[in-house]
């Protein structure tokens, strides 16, 4: 399990478009790529979530599931639990809504077999 701290910043809300709004964070780690099945805590409450290892921006994002609250500002952390699989281009935003979609069920079903 790899943990990550940091302040959440805006973003290009390119998420929020595609249906799945993300918090985002700094990366500054090298080492880790790809969408994972996730836990984020704010404050003292704990929400499961996908999360995605952006290396081109330097940037960790979160898609909170079942979560509509604004964070910008607020410290969180990110701790990735499994990898659900590498990042990689998609032709158009139809696609790649698909493969997000896709990737929040994989998450789901994740959490939903530790219980």
């Amino acid at each position: 399990m790899q943990t990550y701290k940091g302040i959440v910043q805006k973003g290009s809300k390119r998420g929020t478009a595609l249906g799945f709004p993300t918090i985002n964070i700094p990366l500054d780690d090298a080492n880790v790529s790809g969408i994972y099945a996730a836990r984020v805590k704010v404050g003292e409450e704990e929400y499961e979530a996908a999360a995605y290892a952006d290396q081109k921006r330097k940037v960790l994002e979160a898609h909170l599931l079942d979560f509509s609250r604004d964070l910008y500002g607020w410290n969180v952390t990110i701790e990735l639990l499994k990898k659900i699989r590498e990042a990689k281009k998609f032709g158009n935003d139809k696609v790649l809504r698909e493969a997000i979609a896709h990737d929040v069920t994989s998450v789901r079903e994740y959490f939903a077999h530790l219980l």
